[in-house]
C-alpha cells in the first residue's frame, strides 16, 4: 500500500500555485483521504484536500461542475502522485448554520438541472440492475481470500435481489437523470455568508437523481419512506421535475430510491473491502453495515 505522500503532493501544489510555505492544520483525516486548512505567511488561507484511488478525480468533477454553473469551491491547483490526488481549494470559512431539508432540496434541484458531462461514469438501468450480481462477485473474491466465510444470509439476500433486479430497476432513467453527487448529505452542503457551495464530488456520476435524495437523511437510522416522500415533495416545490414522484419498478418513488440507494451502498462497501481498503481487520464493520443495508433492501424493494 502506498504511503500517504501528502507532504510531497503539497510541495507540488505550492509550485503550481506560486507558494512556498504554509502552516498546516488538520480538519479531518482518514485512511483514504484528508482535509487540512493552510494558513500562508500573508494571512490568506486555503484548503488542502488529498485522497487516494478511487477518489482521485474529484478535481475534474469540481471543475466540470463549476464550468456548468454549480456552486462549488474553486480549485486553485491540483496534482496526482502515486495514485493520490492533491488539491488546493478555496477556503469557504466557517458555515453560518447547518444545511436543512429545504437547503438540500434547492441544491439538488440546481445540481440535477445541470446538463450531464460526458466525463462522468454512468449508472444506467443495466448498471443498476447488475449491482446485486457485482456484490456477489465481490463476495466470491472475499471468500477466495478466506474472508466473509459464514455469509449464507448475505448470499441469499443478494441472490433474491439479483432475481428481482430486472423488474425493480425499471424507471432508472426517468427524470431526474443526470448529475448525481453520491455523497449528498447536509455535511456536504456549506452554507456561508455568501450563499451555498456543494462539497465532496469525489464519487459524482451520471445516474438517477433519486439516489441523491435518498442519501440526504443518512444511512445510520432505519430508512423512512414517509420522510423521504416529504423531501421529494419539497424538491418538486423548489423546481425539481414532478417525475421525481413517479412510481418506478412497480414501487413508489421513495421506496425505489431508498432500496436502490442501500443496494448501491452494499456493492460499494463490498468493493471497498476487497479492492480499495482490502484490510481484513475492517471486515466486522463492513459486514455489519452490509447485513443491515441488505435487510432494508429486501424490505424496500419488496423482494
Amino acid at each position: 500500500m502506498t504511503a500517504n505522500p501528502s507532504t510531497e503532493l503539497l510541495d507540488n501544489l505550492f509550485t503550481l500555485a506560486g507558494r512556498t510555505t504554509a502552516v498546516r492544520e488538520e480538519v479531518r483525516v482518514w485512511s483514504m483521504s484528508g482535509v487540512e486548512r493552510l494558513t500562508f505567511p500573508d494571512g490568506t488561507t486555503a484548503i488542502f484536500k488529498y485522497a487516494k484511488r478511487p477518489f482521485d478525480s474529484e478535481d475534474q468533477a469540481l471543475r466540470l461542475a463549476h464550468t456548468l454553473g454549480v456552486p462549488v469551491p474553486a480549485v486553485h491547483a491540483s496534482a496526482v502522485l502515486d495514485g493520490w490526488l492533491g488539491m488546493l481549494l478555496e477556503d469557504l470559512g466557517t458555515a453560518i448554520r447547518e444545511a436543512d431539508d429545504l437547503d438540500g432540496a434547492a441544491a439538488a434541484v440546481v445540481l440535477h438541472g445541470t446538463r450531464t458531462a460526458a466525463a462522468l461514469p454512468v449508472l444506467d438501468q443495466e448498471r443498476l440492475r447488475s449491482l446485486p450480481s457485482r456484490a456477489l462477485e465481490h463476495l466470491g473474491q472475499l471468500r477466495k481470500a478466506d474472508r466473509w466465510l459464514d455469509m449464507g444470509d448475505v448470499e441469499d439476500a443478494l441472490d433474491r435481489t439479483a432475481q428481482a433486479a430486472e423488474i425493480r430497476s425499471a424507471g432508472t432513467t426517468v427524470a431526474p437523470f443526470g448529475w448525481v453527487h453520491s455523497e449528498f448529505h447536509p455535511t456536504s452542503l456549506h452554507i456561508g455568508r455568501h450563499g451555498w457551495r456543494l462539497l465532496d464530488f469525489a464519487r459524482a456520476f451520471t445516474g438517477p437523481g433519486l439516489l441523491d435524495l435518498a442519501s440526504w437523511h443518512g444511512t445510520l437510522d432505519t430508512p423512512d419512506p414517509v420522510r423521504l416522500r416529504v423531501f421529494l415533495d419539497s424538491y418538486v416545490t423548489e423546481g425539481g421535475t414532478p417525475d421525481a414522484l413517479a412510481e418506478r419498478g412497480g414501487l413508489p418513488a421513495e421506496k425505489w430510491a431508498l432500496g436502490w440507494h442501500r443496494m448501491w451502498a452494499v456493492e460499494w462497501f463490498m468493493e471497498q473491502s476487497i479492492r480499495w481498503i482490502n484490510d481484513p481487520s475492517t471486515d466486522p464493520t463492513y459486514i455489519k453495515a452490509v447485513r443491515r443495508h441488505l435487510t432494508d433492501v429486501l424490505h424496500l424493494l419488496e423482494v
